[in-house]
């Protein structure tokens, strides 16, 4: 733990700590490494078993052994969870769970693990899965069902889909003890590849689903943190939007940000979709991560847009004031997906994150230290 976290601690023993992290794709090739590989078949255009996922990463960095543990996936990534103890874990979950094999037609990527390999989320003690994003239907209704029981079974709290719309735009009420609540939503916009078809309704499963980010949205997401927030809770918004590749964030994106937090009670946005990390943003005192990146995928050895680099990611461990919501320390750990696992980045790597988040905060006023620990501290202001 950095000492700036602990000063914020001891200043005020209530402050509340989340680590968040961009998609965790735990489908195709990842499944198929863990303890209980599922029906390899998938139906792409140019391949046709989750196998082929192995073979390809095994071609790119040589053959690791398999089948792994469940912690495996999570590698270096563990004991960093475990030195900071983070109040809450949660992580945008862009897989169905499910043994479904009844592929969303059309759709041309489907992920899905296996139910019985849900022991690699206990294994990182994730609290929290955001479902709201444009995966968690790749294998039907049914699949998003048995996703939700099975999430529910394992005692891990989700939001952003359910059984109807009542359900999906249902949030989770995280209880942090001797703190306060956590409240969180999740959506899932149009513009992150999500089909319209996929929103829940009164009478089908789907997703808490937003056509665009217009004044009738804004006052929908107003209108449920309204009727669930109480004084003194913190309200997270974890939200699935914009493109997969691209530094540049949409204008009507950072608006719609910035009235979230303006105008619906907001403290906290996590974002993704983008395969890489984007800019960091503080606004009033409360932080907008624009695009957090893959986390964990199966796309090692694959090259297409790969001077994004969707291989390095960031571990966010953030720091908020209680009641207030305002951001008090946001440590970053840089991490490189190799061998299907998370690891710390080398030095290079690291060097080329600091870079990229020092470019692209620099319109925001943010700006990344490298501590001595090879985390990063954010500054603003």
């Amino acid at each position: 733990m950095s000492a700036e976290t602990s000063i914020d601690r001891q200043r005020d023993p209530r402050a509340i700590s989340i680590f968040m992290c961009g998609d965790v794709m735990l489908g195709r090739g990842i499944d198929q490494v863990l303890p209980h590989p599922g029906n390899p078949v998938i139906h792409e255009q140019s391949m046709k078993s989750a196998k082929g996922y192995i073979e390809i990463a095994e071609q790119a960095n040589g053959p690791f052994p398999y089948p792994v543990s469940w912690p495996y996936i999570w590698g270096d990534a563990l004991a960093e969870l475990d030195r900071l103890s983070p109040d809450l874990r949660i992580i945008n979950l862009e897989t169905s769970v499910t043994k479904s094999n009844n592929p969303w037609k059309g759709k041309g990527i489907n992920y899905r693990m296996n139910p019985e390999n849900i022991a690699c989320l206990t294994a990182a003690k994730i609290d929290f899965c955001a479902l709201a994003n444009n995966h968690v239907l790749d294998w039907g209704r049914s699949g998003l069902v048995e996703t939700l029981e099975t999430l529910n079974r394992a005692r891990v709290k989700s939001a952003g889909a359910g059984r109807n719309i009542a359900e999906a735009e249902k949030p989770a009420i995280m209880e942090v003890k001797g703190k306060g609540r956590v409240i969180i939503f999740s959506y899932g916009v149009r513009t992150s590849g999500i089909p319209p078809s996929w929103a829940a309704t009164d009478e089908q499963p789907g997703i808490n689903f937003l056509e665009d980010l217009s004044d009738r949205s804004l006052n929908s997401i107003k209108e449920k943190v309204a009727e669930s927030k109480e004084p003194g809770d913190i309200a997270l918004i974890s939200i699935h939007w914009g493109g997969n590749w691209g530094y540049e964030i949409p204008p009507q994106q950072i608006k719609f940000a910035h009235r979230l937090i303006d105008e619906a009670g907001v403290d906290l946005i996590h974002g993704h979709s983008s395969h890489h990390v984007q800019g960091v943003e503080v606004y009033k005192d409360r932080l907008i991560i624009h695009g957090s990146g893959d986390f964990l995928n199966d796309y090692e050895g694959i090259s297409i847009n790969k001077s994004f680099r969707d291989d390095l990611g960031l571990m966010y461990n953030v720091t908020v004031a209680p009641v207030s919501g305002k951001l008090l320390h946001l440590q970053m750990i840089p991490t490189r997906i190799k061998h299907f696992r998370v690891n710390r980045a080398a030095k290079a790597d690291i060097l080329w994150l600091r870079d990229i988040l020092n470019r692209e905060g620099k319109k925001y006023g943010s700006r990344v230290k490298l501590n001595r620990d090879r985390s990063f501290t954010l500054e603003w202001g």
